[in-house]
C-alpha cells in the first residue's frame, strides 16, 4: 500500500465535513490500508480520511499495544456515550503538541467494516477517546478545540 501524506493544522481540509461512503468498494478498500500504513509508519492510534486530504467518512484505529487489532470503520456513528474521563491527546495532524481533553470514559461506534457489514465497537478509556478523536475529525472538528488549558510540547518519548 501507499503511505499519503498526513495534513496539517491550518489545511483547511481539517475544517471540513467529510461526505459518507456511498459503496465499499476496492478503491476505499485500497485507502483503508493506506490509511493504516500510514498510521502505523507515523507512530499513531488512529487516523481519519481528512487528515489525508481525502474528504471521506472512514477513520482507522488500533491502541492495541502490539498494533496488530485494526479497526477500519467507515461511515461511523456514535450512537451511545457514557460517563467521563480527562486526559492528554495528540494527534498526527497537530504534530509536537498535546493538550488535555474531557471525553466520554465508554462510547459504542455503529459503521460498516471493510466487508460491508455492519458492525459495533464497545470501547472505554483510551479506545473510547481514539473513537471520539477520529470521528471529530469526519464533522472539521480538531482537538485543539477542545483543548482545556494550553496546548504544550512534547517530545516522542513523552
Amino acid at each position: 500500500m501507499a503511505l499519503r501524506k498526513i495534513r496539517t493544522l491550518g489545511d483547511p481540509v481539517l475544517e471540513k465535513v467529510a461526505k459518507p461512503v456511498t459503496e465499499v468498494n476496492e478503491k476505499i478498500k485500497e485507502l483503508a490500508y493506506d490509511m493504516l500504513d500510514t498510521m502505523y509508519t507515523a507512530n499513531g492510534v488512529g487516523l481519519a480520511a481528512p487528515q489525508i486530504g481525502v474528504l471521506k467518512r472512514i477513520a482507522v484505529i488500533d491502541v492495541s499495544p502490539e498494533g496488530n487489532r485494526p479497526i477500519v470503520l467507515i461511515n461511523p456513528v456514535i450512537v451511545s456515550a457514557s460517563g467521563s474521563q480527562t486526559g492528554d491527546e495528540g494527534c498526527l495532524s497537530v504534530p509536537g503538541k498535546a493538550g488535555c481533553v474531557t471525553r466520554p470514559n465508554e462510547v459504542t461506534v455503529r459503521a460498516l467494516n471493510l466487508k460491508n457489514q455492519e458492525i459495533e465497537v464497545k470501547g472505554t478509556e483510551l479506545l473510547a477517546r481514539a473513537l471520539c478523536h477520529e470521528l471529530d475529525h469526519l464533522d472539521g472538528i480538531v482537538y485543539v478545540e477542545k483543548v482545556e488549558g494550553e496546548l504544550r510540547d512534547v517530545t516522542l518519548e513523552d
